[in-house]
Protein backbone atom coordinates (compact mmCIF):
# COMPACT_ATOMS: atom_id res chain seq x y z
CA UNK A 1 0.00 0.00 0.00
CA UNK A 2 1.23 3.48 -0.80
CA UNK A 3 1.24 6.39 1.58
CA UNK A 4 -2.06 7.96 2.49
CA UNK A 5 -2.74 11.30 0.82
CA UNK A 6 -5.71 13.49 1.68
CA UNK A 7 -7.23 10.56 3.61
CA UNK A 8 -4.71 11.30 6.37
CA UNK A 9 -6.45 14.64 6.95
CA UNK A 10 -9.62 12.84 8.03
CA UNK A 11 -8.28 9.58 9.41
CA UNK A 12 -8.76 10.56 13.06
CA UNK A 13 -12.28 11.87 12.41
CA UNK A 14 -13.23 8.62 10.67
CA UNK A 15 -11.82 6.47 13.49
CA UNK A 16 -13.43 8.25 16.43
CA UNK A 17 -14.95 4.90 17.41
CA UNK A 18 -11.47 3.60 18.31
CA UNK A 19 -10.79 3.98 22.04
CA UNK A 20 -7.02 4.41 21.95
CA UNK A 21 -6.77 4.95 25.69
CA UNK A 22 -8.44 1.62 26.44
CA UNK A 23 -6.42 -0.12 23.73
CA UNK A 24 -3.16 1.15 25.18
CA UNK A 25 -4.12 -0.04 28.66
CA UNK A 26 -5.17 -3.39 27.24
CA UNK A 27 -1.79 -3.84 25.52
CA UNK A 28 0.23 -2.98 28.63
CA UNK A 29 -1.93 -5.11 30.92
CA UNK A 30 -2.15 -8.17 28.67
CA UNK A 31 1.62 -8.25 28.21
CA UNK A 32 2.18 -7.73 31.93
CA UNK A 33 -0.20 -10.63 32.60
CA UNK A 34 2.08 -12.76 30.43
CA UNK A 35 5.08 -11.64 32.49
CA UNK A 36 6.44 -9.18 29.94
CA UNK A 37 7.40 -5.59 30.73
CA UNK A 38 7.19 -3.18 27.81
CA UNK A 39 10.74 -1.81 27.91
CA UNK A 40 11.75 0.08 24.77
CA UNK A 41 8.74 -0.17 22.48
CA UNK A 42 8.17 0.45 18.79
CA UNK A 43 4.70 1.40 17.57
CA UNK A 44 4.95 0.01 14.05
CA UNK A 45 2.71 1.60 11.40
CA UNK A 46 1.83 4.19 14.05
CA UNK A 47 -0.30 6.36 11.74
CA UNK A 48 -1.28 9.60 13.46
CA UNK A 49 0.22 8.33 16.74
CA UNK A 50 -2.98 8.28 18.76
CA UNK A 51 -1.96 4.95 20.28
CA UNK A 52 1.68 6.01 20.61
CA UNK A 53 0.65 8.99 22.70
CA UNK A 54 -1.61 6.89 24.94
CA UNK A 55 1.22 4.41 25.53
CA UNK A 56 3.50 7.31 26.40
CA UNK A 57 0.94 8.56 28.93
CA UNK A 58 1.17 5.16 30.62
CA UNK A 59 4.92 5.61 31.01
CA UNK A 60 5.98 3.40 28.11
CA UNK A 61 9.30 4.31 26.48
CA UNK A 62 7.87 4.34 22.96
CA UNK A 63 8.62 5.66 19.49
CA UNK A 64 6.86 5.23 16.17
CA UNK A 65 7.43 4.30 12.55
CA UNK A 66 5.13 4.71 9.56
CA UNK A 67 5.51 4.78 5.78
CA UNK A 68 3.23 7.77 5.26
CA UNK A 69 4.68 11.27 5.42
CA UNK A 70 1.14 12.65 5.69
CA UNK A 71 0.32 10.45 8.66
CA UNK A 72 3.56 11.30 10.41
CA UNK A 73 2.89 15.03 10.12
CA UNK A 74 -0.23 14.46 12.24
CA UNK A 75 1.74 12.15 14.53
CA UNK A 76 4.14 14.96 15.40
CA UNK A 77 1.21 17.30 16.01
CA UNK A 78 -0.59 14.83 18.26
CA UNK A 79 2.55 14.21 20.29
CA UNK A 80 3.32 17.92 20.65
CA UNK A 81 -0.26 18.75 21.67
CA UNK A 82 0.13 16.28 24.52
CA UNK A 83 3.50 17.69 25.57
CA UNK A 84 5.60 14.78 24.30
CA UNK A 85 8.74 14.79 22.20
CA UNK A 86 8.46 11.40 20.51
CA UNK A 87 10.78 10.06 17.82
CA UNK A 88 9.03 9.10 14.59
CA UNK A 89 10.67 7.33 11.66
CA UNK A 90 9.41 7.27 8.10
CA UNK A 91 9.87 3.60 7.22
CA UNK A 92 7.91 0.81 5.63
CA UNK A 93 7.27 -2.23 7.83
CA UNK A 94 9.13 -4.55 5.47
CA UNK A 95 12.12 -2.15 5.26
CA UNK A 96 12.51 -1.46 8.97
CA UNK A 97 15.97 -0.18 9.92
CA UNK A 98 16.21 0.82 13.57
CA UNK A 99 19.08 2.40 15.50
CA UNK A 100 19.15 -0.36 18.12
CA UNK A 101 17.23 -3.21 19.67
CA UNK A 102 13.71 -3.12 21.11
CA UNK A 103 11.90 -5.09 23.81
CA UNK A 104 8.38 -4.77 22.44
CA UNK A 105 6.75 -4.05 19.10
CA UNK A 106 3.06 -3.25 18.69
CA UNK A 107 1.31 -3.01 15.35
CA UNK A 108 -2.41 -2.34 15.57
CA UNK A 109 -5.60 -1.60 13.66
CA UNK A 110 -5.06 -4.02 10.79
CA UNK A 111 -1.79 -2.55 9.56
CA UNK A 112 -0.47 -6.02 8.68
CA UNK A 113 -3.47 -6.46 6.35
CA UNK A 114 -2.27 -3.56 4.23
CA UNK A 115 0.56 -5.75 2.95
CA UNK A 116 -1.19 -7.75 0.22
CA UNK A 117 2.00 -9.54 -0.88
CA UNK A 118 2.74 -12.40 1.50
CA UNK A 119 6.48 -11.91 0.97
CA UNK A 120 6.18 -8.39 2.40
CA UNK A 121 4.59 -9.76 5.58
CA UNK A 122 7.43 -12.27 5.85
CA UNK A 123 9.99 -9.48 5.43
CA UNK A 124 8.24 -7.31 8.03
CA UNK A 125 8.19 -10.13 10.59
CA UNK A 126 11.87 -10.84 9.98
CA UNK A 127 12.75 -7.15 10.35
CA UNK A 128 10.92 -6.95 13.68
CA UNK A 129 12.73 -10.09 14.83
CA UNK A 130 16.10 -8.71 13.70
CA UNK A 131 15.81 -5.70 15.98
CA UNK A 132 14.06 -7.40 18.91
CA UNK A 133 15.88 -8.66 21.98
CA UNK A 134 15.44 -12.35 22.74
CA UNK A 135 12.42 -12.81 24.96
CA UNK A 136 10.86 -9.64 23.55
CA UNK A 137 7.22 -9.57 22.49
CA UNK A 138 5.53 -8.66 19.22
CA UNK A 139 1.83 -7.82 19.60
CA UNK A 140 -0.20 -7.16 16.49
CA UNK A 141 -3.77 -7.48 15.30
CA UNK A 142 -5.25 -8.46 11.97
CA UNK A 143 -8.60 -8.40 10.26
CA UNK A 144 -9.74 -11.98 9.82
CA UNK A 145 -10.64 -13.97 6.74
CA UNK A 146 -14.19 -14.06 8.15
CA UNK A 147 -14.35 -10.26 8.20
CA UNK A 148 -13.07 -9.93 4.65
CA UNK A 149 -15.53 -12.48 3.29
CA UNK A 150 -18.60 -11.57 5.35
CA UNK A 151 -18.30 -7.97 6.57
CA UNK A 152 -16.11 -6.01 4.16
CA UNK A 153 -16.76 -8.19 1.09
CA UNK A 154 -18.44 -6.20 -1.72
CA UNK A 155 -20.15 -3.79 0.64
CA UNK A 156 -20.30 -0.01 0.70
CA UNK A 157 -20.14 2.09 3.88
CA UNK A 158 -21.08 5.76 4.26
CA UNK A 159 -19.79 8.14 6.94
CA UNK A 160 -21.58 11.48 7.20
CA UNK A 161 -19.50 13.81 9.39
CA UNK A 162 -19.46 17.58 9.73
CA UNK A 163 -15.95 17.83 8.26
CA UNK A 164 -16.28 15.21 5.53
CA UNK A 165 -18.75 12.92 3.75
CA UNK A 166 -17.07 9.60 3.05
CA UNK A 167 -18.19 6.78 0.74
CA UNK A 168 -16.15 3.61 1.33
CA UNK A 169 -16.55 0.97 -1.43
CA UNK A 170 -15.14 -2.55 -1.15
CA UNK A 171 -14.53 -5.20 -3.80
CA UNK A 172 -13.64 -8.74 -2.71
CA UNK A 173 -10.97 -10.38 -4.89
CA UNK A 174 -8.97 -13.61 -4.84
CA UNK A 175 -6.77 -14.60 -1.87
CA UNK A 176 -9.02 -12.73 0.56
CA UNK A 177 -7.96 -9.37 -0.86
CA UNK A 178 -10.38 -6.46 -0.60
CA UNK A 179 -9.85 -3.50 -2.93
CA UNK A 180 -10.97 -0.31 -1.24
CA UNK A 181 -12.01 2.90 -3.00
CA UNK A 182 -12.68 5.91 -0.81
CA UNK A 183 -14.47 9.01 -2.04
CA UNK A 184 -14.20 12.01 0.25
CA UNK A 185 -16.49 15.00 -0.15
CA UNK A 186 -15.10 17.97 1.74
CA UNK A 187 -17.41 20.98 2.27
CA UNK A 188 -16.17 24.20 0.67
CA UNK A 189 -18.82 26.82 1.39
CA UNK A 190 -21.98 25.66 -0.35
CA UNK A 191 -20.06 23.21 -2.55
CA UNK A 192 -18.04 20.04 -1.97
CA UNK A 193 -14.53 19.16 -3.12
CA UNK A 194 -14.21 15.51 -4.10
CA UNK A 195 -11.03 13.57 -3.32
CA UNK A 196 -10.26 9.92 -3.97
CA UNK A 197 -8.03 7.32 -2.30
CA UNK A 198 -7.57 3.67 -3.23
CA UNK A 199 -5.74 0.82 -1.51
CA UNK A 200 -6.11 -2.89 -0.77
CA UNK A 201 -6.06 -5.17 2.26
CA UNK A 202 -5.49 -8.91 2.49
CA UNK A 203 -6.56 -11.29 5.25
CA UNK A 204 -4.23 -14.14 6.21
CA UNK A 205 -5.17 -17.39 7.88
CA UNK A 206 -3.87 -18.37 11.30
CA UNK A 207 -1.79 -21.10 9.66
CA UNK A 208 -0.14 -18.57 7.34
CA UNK A 209 0.59 -16.07 10.10
CA UNK A 210 1.90 -18.68 12.52
CA UNK A 211 4.19 -20.15 9.86
CA UNK A 212 5.57 -16.74 8.93
CA UNK A 213 6.16 -15.84 12.58
CA UNK A 214 7.98 -19.09 13.27
CA UNK A 215 10.14 -18.67 10.18
CA UNK A 216 11.09 -15.21 11.42
CA UNK A 217 12.20 -16.49 14.82
CA UNK A 218 9.06 -16.07 16.92
CA UNK A 219 6.80 -18.45 18.78
CA UNK A 220 3.13 -17.61 19.20
CA UNK A 221 2.26 -17.22 22.88
CA UNK A 222 -1.40 -16.26 22.62
CA UNK A 223 -4.22 -15.46 20.21
CA UNK A 224 -7.09 -13.37 21.52
CA UNK A 225 -10.30 -11.91 20.23
CA UNK A 226 -10.06 -8.16 19.90
CA UNK A 227 -9.63 -6.42 23.29
CA UNK A 228 -10.30 -9.66 25.16
CA UNK A 229 -8.48 -12.36 27.10
CA UNK A 230 -10.40 -15.15 25.38
CA UNK A 231 -9.58 -17.22 22.33
CA UNK A 232 -11.00 -15.84 19.06
CA UNK A 233 -14.53 -16.88 18.14
CA UNK A 234 -15.28 -18.43 14.74
CA UNK A 235 -16.85 -15.15 13.61
CA UNK A 236 -14.13 -12.95 15.12
CA UNK A 237 -13.48 -9.87 13.01
CA UNK A 238 -10.12 -8.94 14.50
CA UNK A 239 -7.58 -11.22 16.19
CA UNK A 240 -4.67 -10.18 18.41
CA UNK A 241 -1.43 -12.14 18.20
CA UNK A 242 1.28 -12.11 20.83
CA UNK A 243 4.54 -13.69 19.71
CA UNK A 244 7.85 -13.98 21.57
CA UNK A 245 11.31 -13.69 20.06
CA UNK A 246 13.22 -16.93 20.64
Amino acid sequence: MGSYGVFADYYDALTLNVDYESRARYIVNILKHLGHEMGLTLDLACGTAKLTVELKKLGVDVYGADASEEMLSFAYENAAENGFNILFLRQKMQELDLYGSIDTCVCTLDSINHMTDKSDVEKAFKKVALFMNKGGCFLFDVNTVYKHKNILADNTFVYDLDEVYCVWENSLKENNVVDIDINLFVPEGELYERCEESFSERAYSDLELTSMLENAGFKVLKRYGDMSESAPAEDEQRVIYIAQRI
